[in-house]
């Protein structure tokens, strides 16, 4: 059914949530799991225009991924790692189309009220940027980088 799952990561607790359920499912349908990372701090967003060295902040997404990758391999499921840089929802979409996904499978936050309105969600954002069906989870509240 699902050949190729995106799995957007944020680098936190929350990440817990999504991985829990795709593993199920990428076993249930022999999926390979897609990570990806979008790394969206100034350096992030201005790596490629001003020509700038990896932040830190870079240099720990990409080992968080690459830990994460190699911890499902070793659970026995297929992964691959994608670090992105930029607007995430846009980076998401374009990440799914690019690799060929065909879910899109995220945790969130459960915000309500103002705070949507003003800053809005990735989540919002991205299912009005791609066709690929989004499988939404609930994480829970905690953690951070």
């Amino acid at each position: 059914m699902y050949r190729r799952i995106l799995v957007p990561l944020e680098h936190s607790s929350y990440d817990d949530a999504i991985l829990g359920h795709v593993r199920a499912l990428a076993r249930l349908c022999g999926s390979t799991l897609v990570l990806v990372h979008v790394a969206d701090g100034w350096v992030a967003r201005n790596i490629a225009n001003l020509d700038l060295r990896e932040s830190e902040e870079i240099r720990e997404d990409r080992a968080y991924l690459t830990q994460t990758r190699e911890s499902l391999e070793t659970e026995g499921l297929k992964a691959e790692a994608v670090l992105a840089a930029g607007d995430p929802a846009h980076e998401i979409a374009a990440a799914a189309e690019r690799e060929r996904c065909d879910l899109i499978a995220m945790a969130t936050h459960g915000h309500r009220g103002l705070g949507d309105i003003i800053h809005g969600t990735t989540a919002n954002a991205l299912r009005h940027l791609t066709e690929v069906p989004i499988l939404m989870v609930r994480g829970t509240k905690g953690g951070g980088k």
